[in-house]
């Protein structure tokens, strides 16, 4: 199967970018290069496969096709539609927060 692009949402590009920002705050510069390195990853996996996420949120929040995939090593998921040309990637939210109230926000309107 070809790889399909990666077209993150600008909300899934903010997730990421207030995590590396967090993790720097922090003083874990390192930790902050690593959770990019999974990040990239994450979206090489679902660009291979994207069928291969877990639709647990998508029956939770009745939001079919919505599919999620954790990043390795860290308590993150990152949430993302497959399209016919590409895979629509909604947020990159961690694990403890309030996810289903974070994706009602994502999710396109009717």
């Amino acid at each position: 199967m070809k790889a399909r692009p990666i077209v993150p949402r600008q909300r899934a590009v903010r997730d990421i970018e207030e995590a590396i920002a967090w993790y720097l705050r922090e003083g874990a510069g390192e930790p902050a290069l690593s959770f990019i390195d999974a990040v990239e990853q994450a979206f090489e996996r679902i660009s291979r496969s994207p069928a291969a996420g877990s639709p647990r949120y998508a029956r939770e929040l009745n939001l079919p096709g919505l599919l999620s995939w954790p990043l390795a090593r860290y308590p993150y998921l990152v949430f993302y539609v497959e399209r016919d040309d590409h895979v629509d990637v909604w947020r990159v939210l961690a694990a403890p927060r309030d996810i289903p109230v974070s994706l009602q926000e994502a999710a396109p309107e009717s």
